[in-house]
């Protein structure tokens, strides 16, 4: 339903707006050959369509007066949300970058970035949550979720063809930055998946949705968790991301280097994994100067 009324607005705009589609046309062209995702095209898209249609004209002919005044009316009101005016802050500055109006870019104002540490469960929590879950395709579904650190999306997608049982692995092919790779494929979790498809006969998708041709819903996914959390009487505000943030942390806190959880992750830059370093409960040696060292067993 969301989505639709996304593409409403859009679709609007085009209608009621002039030069609206050419501008919206130039927009989609830069963030697809940028790699940016379709859910980013989708949220600068219906934030330039709104404010497009609120003053009837295309937004990179607005005056800097209209803009502010626009965003003013948006921070005051906090409505829809912060993250609409982040998405039309966001998308403005790359609209006017495409249009080489850097002047305008310039004056927008600049975004403080909210950084919460992430929620992260326990190991004894993990087990808990798992064990929590109605269905065993539930069950499976959250396992897998945290075997592989897996965004939403990309369990969704996730085919049969993708987990090779012979080579223990499992190829993640639709990815937030449209960059493959593979992860391990937990000999306990193949088991588990192994028992799953004996059980329910999946086509194509490792999950199906209702029709079984189609894939898992976002919807289904949350719906899995949110029942496993209430059965489970874990209370921290956790989500189906938190199993990816609790298979960084766990893993670092496992001994395993940062670069290669970034890789695991498909994290496009080494920053947004040290975010884990925060929260991951890693021991650590005394402190020592290296002087003291230097000379360590040597004799006389």
């Amino acid at each position: 339903m969301e989505k639709r009324t996304r593409a409403t607005i859009i679709d609007r705009a085009k209608v009621e707006v002039e030069g609206f589609s050419t501008m919206y046309a130039k927009l989609e062209q830069k963030v697809v050959l940028g790699g940016l995702s379709e859910s980013t095209l989708t949220n600068y898209g219906r934030c330039i369509a709104q404010i497009s249609l609120h003053f009837n004209l295309v937004a990179i002919e607005l005056e800097e007066e209209q803009i502010n005044g626009y965003l003013f009316n948006l921070a005051k009101n906090d409505q829809p949300s912060k993250s609409y005016f982040k998405h039309t802050v966001y998308g403005l500055r790359l609209l006017f970058r495409i249009y080489d109006r850097e002047d305008k870019a310039i004056r927008l104002p600049s975004l403080k970035r909210d950084a919460p540490l992430p929620v992260v469960l326990s190991m004894k929590e993990c087990r808990q949550l798992f064990k929590s879950g109605k269905m065993l395709k539930h069950r499976i579904l959250l396992c897998l979720i945290y075997s592989a650190g897996l965004r939403q999306k990309e369990v969704r997608n996730l085919q049969q063809r993708d987990v090779d049982f012979d080579r223990m692995q499992i190829h993640i092919r639709k990815t937030k930055y449209r960059k493959e790779r593979y992860v391990p494929l937990s000999p306990l979790m193949a088991k588990g998946l192994k028992k799953y498809y004996k059980a329910y006969h999946p086509k194509n998708y490792v999950f199906n949705g209702k029709d079984m041709t189609s894939p898992l819903s976002a919807r289904g996914v949350q719906w899995a968790m949110k029942e496993a959390l209430k059965t489970s009487g874990i209370q921290k505000d956790a989500c189906v991301h938190t199993l990816r943030h609790s298979y960084a942390t766990h893993l670092l806190e496992f001994g395993m280097d940062i670069d290669t959880v970034k890789s695991l992750l498909g994290h496009a830059h080494l920053t947004t994994t040290m975010v884990y370093l925060h929260v991951a409960r890693i021991s650590k040696t005394d402190r020592f100067s290296p002087f003291d060292r230097l000379y360590q067993g040597l004799q006389g």
